[in-house]
């Protein structure tokens, strides 16, 4: 099956569970899924037959020559979305309540009241959640491209550069080697600003100790995530401690993940090899999380996570941390995909602990 018959299939078979005739697309990462074309200010309208593509003027060319073959490339209104319900006897209409603004909900049910508007919930979320070869692909080189970062960065970091330049840095490099853009705000905190694990770059001198750094590319949509933590200057033996334990337990749950495997247990895993120690309680966020067309999405490995499992196909990221408050942190972290037969780790970066 090509990518478009095997994303088709997938959204035919929840359309048919949910008895929906049509669904409505805002969200930018469903259009570039369902349509091949990356545009944040179109919509597309789809039914278990027909799919069309809305674009303005500015995009119409570039949407025809990317979007999937048999979709129908139109500007705003023409057709307007109602005629198209009529059209094709559209009584149910799936939209994205994680993405459709209440305002814009309520001007669709203004203009179509005789149709059932139906919210559609993470159903494109799960309908994502399991790649295709083409798309670990993409996350692989985009990955490839984040890690060329990494040993750029090591052959010239000096203790005069600021977390801002260090920041600066890596996404330069990213950019210039083929990612379209970051994956999101990239972090790099020294010292005691590593315990705050969503840090915010500062225009200020490395400060020794930890240097963390959270930073993806992005190919053709799909984003890389990674975290690697270094030294500014010699650690102490007890941040050598902390970074072998965050390292211990990133690898218990590296080793563990599998098919089928508890997304929950897998998450206690790492969490009860840091609270085995005296750090316990210092790591307060989850495990990972998917990656794909959005830097999070499904599925998640926390201990919320209920009775969810891994399932073939999905990629999730594997990242413990731990963070004293006002001293410093540490988090490492990889991307695994998980396989009917296995899993791979997609990342490829030194993990040793690296003192500059």
């Amino acid at each position: 099956m090509t990518m478009q018959e095997i994303r088709y299939s997938r959204l035919y078979e929840k359309m048919e569970e949910k008895g929906l005739d049509a669904v409505y697309v805002r969200s930018a990462e469903n259009h570039l899924y369902m349509s091949h074309f990356d545009n944040h200010d179109g919509y597309l309208f789809l039914t278990r037959k027909e799919g069309w593509v809305f674009a303005d003027f500015r995009y119409t060319e570039a949407a025809r020559e990317a979007s999937f073959p048999g979709l129908h490339v139109c500007e705003p209104g023409k057709p307007k979305v109602e005629e198209l319900v009529v059209s094709e006897n559209c009584k149910r209409v799936g939209y994205e309540d994680n993405a459709l603004t209440c305002s814009a909900l309520a001007d669709l049910q203004r203009r179509m009241p005789d149709v059932e508007w139906v919210p559609v919930g993470n159903m494109f979320s799960q309908i994502r959640a399991a790649k295709t070869r083409e798309e670990v692909d993409s996350i692989i080189a985009a990955q490839r491209i984040a890690e060329g970062a990494f040993q750029h960065l090591m052959g010239m970091i000096t203790y005069d550069m600021t977390e801002v330049e260090v920041a600066a840095e890596l996404e330069y490099y990213m950019k210039k080697h083929g990612s379209e853009k970051p994956s999101f705000d990239t972090i790099a905190v020294s010292g005691t600003a590593s315990s705050r694990p969503h840090g915010v770059p500062r225009p200020v001198k490395l400060e020794k100790g930890f240097l963390t750094m959270d930073y993806g590319a992005v190919v053709n949509g799909y984003h890389s995530d990674m975290t690697r933590t270094i030294c500014i200057g010699k650690a102490d033996e007890t941040q050598k401690k902390l970074y072998n334990t965050v390292l211990q337990a990133q690898l218990a749950a590296l080793d563990a993940a599998c098919l089928g495997y508890s997304n929950a247990a897998l998450d206690k895993i790492a969490r009860d090899i840091i609270d085995a120690t005296e750090f316990k309680g210092c790591f307060g966020h989850s495990l990972g999380h998917g990656v794909g067309l959005l830097i999070h999405e499904d599925p998640r490995l926390a201990s919320g996570a209920g009775d969810a499992v891994l399932h073939a196909g999905e990629i999730i990221t594997v990242e413990p941390g731990i963070y004293v408050e006002g001293k410093y942190g540490c988090r490492i972290e990889d991307m695994l995909y998980i396989t009917e037969t296995g899993k791979e780790n997609l990342t490829n970066c030194p993990k040793e602990l690296i003192e500059v």
